[in-house]
């Protein structure tokens, strides 16, 4: 650690920006300040994250290989006796995102890990005090936050019918009358600070092993869950090599399996790597659709319901690098930070709770996540492995590296999280785009969930004749995702830019 070192930050909120500014001029590096941004994310989103929730770190170290700490969600019901039937959780439908089906309640809360991969991500490799971390987060939480737009967006489908299940959920998100609060109102989530200052106070433990985690079981078992004492005291987050790939000059390191991501992500960018893209003209349009349809099929039909991820991920790489994955298929919510330092340090941090379970153990203002009830990507639902298996995930937080140049990205956005960072890496890497124009450039995502195949579009593309049905969009939605990006290279120096479809903070270390 110098004090010359200097940070960039992209993050989800102006709040979690200046939470990682105010860690770096403590003498935080890139993991510190990404771990305390996205704990301001997670604390002052409501609906769009909670703390409750899985998450991963992609982290490269300049003189070390690029690795991944896996905080996913897992199966909960670890020592449930054979007398004890869980229910099967609600199942809502929102008209959110065109229209969908998830199941929330206690039934639908999955083992929670993404507090553990940011602990252990700041004892590897961070040079701050767990306190000094958790300091923004725990004054957010006390003073109140102004509710984001992306929150009040999202709440209006979900405010009553998820997040009003608990009293103290709906009165934080609720005034007097029952109405949603407004766009810039205070939140105060009752219980929440405190819960945060223990955690700030006694470590991570106390939420898997304390007096926080009995409350969450506790909570869970009554409502008819399946989560445990022994399912929080038992979960571990753990180092993974990063799957990498190459694209252009660059090497690129992702969420490797068996989040399923990752292995997405790293296949779509191989079909682009051979013939890079120069500009977004008919026949590049059709390539990316094409890619997108060929890699998002492979996922639903091979990935999604695979016995063991790595070996389908494996056979998806082979596919790309071959060039038949073309061929062979033509037929949340989510927070994200990166961060880069003037070191070399890398870190990108996704975390979801999916969409919400609705569920706020009295006396902890912590909202649970409803990762066993995200249907179009736990497509086994509740038996979905014995308790301890990790759940599927669409997370790619990644770090990339050419020419002494870093870069670290990741987005929110459900299943567009790697076709949001498909078209921004193009836009940057290979087209030369600057960070904030790649990021604001319109993008298009191929729908593959229901047939006839359908194609959500943004305004500004000159699409082709593709023979699908276009849903079409305005301007930098943020159904979209919400790409974080930033960057070093010596000879540029620092930059970071945040996504305009969610509302974003960035800081840079003059």
């Amino acid at each position: 650690m110098t004090r010359s070192r200097r940070v960039a930050v992209a993050t989800t909120s102006t709040l979690a920006s200046e939470a990682a500014a105010e860690i770096a001029a403590a003498g935080g590096n890139a993991v510190d300040c990404a771990v305390t941004a996205s704990l301001v994310a997670m604390n002052t989103e409501p609906g769009v994250c909670a703390l409750a929730s899985g998450g991963f770190v992609t982290v490269w170290h300049p003189r070390e290989a690029p690795i991944t700490i896996d905080g996913g969600a897992a199966v909960p019901g670890r020592d449930l006796t054979g007398d004890y039937d869980p229910d099967r959780g609600t199942k809502v439908y929102m008209e959110y995102g065109g229209g969908l089906h998830t199941i929330v309640g206690c039934a639908s809360v999955a083992v929670p890990g993404a507090l553990a991969a940011f602990d252990l991500a700041v004892r590897r490799y961070g040079n701050v005090r767990w306190r000094q971390i958790m300091a923004p987060s725990v004054r957010a939480a006390r003073t109140g936050f102004p509710l984001p737009r992306a929150c009040h967006y999202y709440l209006q489908y979900t405010g009553k019918s998820i997040f009003g299940r608990s009293e103290d959920g709906l009165t934080a998100l609720h005034d007097g009358d029952g109405a949603l609060r407004g766009v810039g109102s205070t939140i105060v989530v009752p219980h929440l600070a405190d819960s945060l200052e223990a955690i700030a106070n006694d470590g991570v433990r106390i939420f898997y092993d304390g007096e926080l985690a009995a409350r969450i079981a506790a909570h869970v078992r009554d409502g008819g869950g399946s989560l445990t004492r022994a399912d929080l005291a038992g979960y571990e987050a753990f180092e993974r090599p990063a799957l990498t790939v190459s694209m252009s000059d660059w090497r690129f390191a992702v969420n490797p399996p068996p989040a399923v991501g990752g292995a997405v992500l790293a296949a779509m960018l191989t079909c682009f790597a051979d013939d890079p893209a120069r500009r977004w003209d008919h026949p590049t349009i059709e390539r990316l659709v094409r890619v997108q349809q060929a890699a998002l099929s492979y996922r639903r039909d091979r990935l999604d319901l695979a016995p063991e991820v790595a070996g389908a991920a494996d056979e998806l790489m082979v596919l790309a690098e071959s060039g038949r994955l073309l061929g062979r298929y033509r037929s949340a919510s989510t927070v994200h930070t990166s961060a880069v330092d003037s070191d070399g340090l890398a870190c990108a941090i996704t975390s979801s709770a999916g969409y919400g379970s609705g569920e706020m153990p009295a006396g902890t203002g912590l909202w649970l996540n409803n990762c066993m009830g995200e249907l179009e990507l736990n497509r086994r639902g509740f038996d979905a492995g014995p308790p301890g298996v990790r759940l599927p995930s669409n997370m790619t937080p990644g770090v990339a590296r050419s020419d002494g140049g870093v870069l670290a990205f990741g987005s929110p956005g459900a299943d567009r999280i790697t076709t949001a960072l498909l078209q921004f890496l193009i836009n940057h890497v290979q087209i030369g785009l600057p960070l904030a124009e790649a990021n604001a450039a319109p993008r298009l995502h191929v729908e593959v969930g229901d047939f006839p195949l359908a194609l959500s579009a943004e305004d500004g593309l000159d699409l082709p004749e593709l023979g699908m049905s276009v849903r079409n969009y305005p301007s930098t939605s943020m159904y979209f995702g919400g790409v974080g990006a930033a960057s070093f290279a010596p000879d540029v120096g620092l930059a970071a830019a945040a996504d305009p479809r969610r509302e974003g903070g960035v800081y840079v270390s003059a």
